[in-house]
């Protein structure tokens, strides 16, 4: 009879408790909207990556249709016995050389202005009356001039930290751009091509890339300065170097 009793037992089928039952159905929905949600995030990533490629092969087309044209106007300059004046520059690289011994209260609140609070911190500038007026009164104290595209990529991806809620960043990811200029910039903006790019061309959001750029931390360069004290057209190292900006800025990376 205990036999027949215990046989009777395992075979009724066992009540599971509802709060199981529950617990299991909610762990099941919970997988599959995570599966989904996965899913949709794999698809919107695919997309993005190849609207980001798309968008870096116009740039490049772009770049070199530039060069291209500046080439074809200085050859036909050339045949015709003349000379090819190029556009004035857009785009100024500041960087500050001094620091605040002997300064007047009035320059040290243009480098406030400027960012420039640290010494070999530099920051993008656009070419206007407004701007250069304020450098030529710090000019002592700052070098700048005009960054070739090389040189604005080689800031941008090696130097490049944003400033996020205060915080200084590092631009590690494209996520980071597009999460804090996408909107900013009504979607133009959303990968580090876009802010190489916006900022060489000095476009309609170049205020927007700049302010979420944090400045520029600048090695001293190798070699070192050849005497800051006095300008560049001295033999020195501060103020206005136009194109030369270029290879000393190479030396601080």
């Amino acid at each position: 009879e205990i036999f027949l009793a215990a046989a009777l037992v395992s075979a009724m089928p066992v009540a599971v408790p509802e709060s199981v039952l529950k617990k299991r159905k909610r762990a099941e929905k919970w997988q599959s909207e995570k599966e989904t949600a996965a899913k949709a995030a794999e698809g919107e990533a695919k997309k993005k990556k190849e609207e980001i490629f798309k968008r870096a092969e116009a740039y490049v087309k772009e770049y070199r249709d530039k060069e291209e044209q500046l080439i074809t106007l200085k050859r036909a300059a050339r045949k015709a016995g003349t000379f090819h004046v190029p556009p004035e520059e857009k785009l100024l690289f500041v960087m500050r050389l001094r620091g605040i011994n002997g300064m007047e209260p009035k320059m040290r609140h243009i480098m406030q202005v400027l960012r420039l609070l640290q010494i070999n911190n530099g920051v993008f500038m656009r070419v206007n009356k407004a701007t250069m007026n304020m450098l030529v009164k710090v000019d002592p104290y700052i070098m700048y001039g005009y960054p070739n595209l090389k040189t604005v990529r080689d800031l941008v991806y090696k130097r490049g930290y944003a400033k996020i809620n205060g915080q200084r960043i590092p631009l590690t990811d494209n996520k980071i751009i597009e999460d804090a200029l996408s909107k900013k910039t009504k979607g133009s903006i959303i990968c580090m091509e876009d802010l190489v790019h916006e900022i060489y061309t000095v476009g309609p959001y170049f205020k927007q890339c700049t302010k979420f750029l944090w400045p520029f931390k600048m090695n001293c360069p190798v070699g070192g300065f050849r005497r800051i004290r006095n300008h560049f057209v001295e033999g020195g190292d501060a103020g206005n170097r136009e194109e030369y900006v270029n290879e000393l800025i190479r030396r601080m990376l």
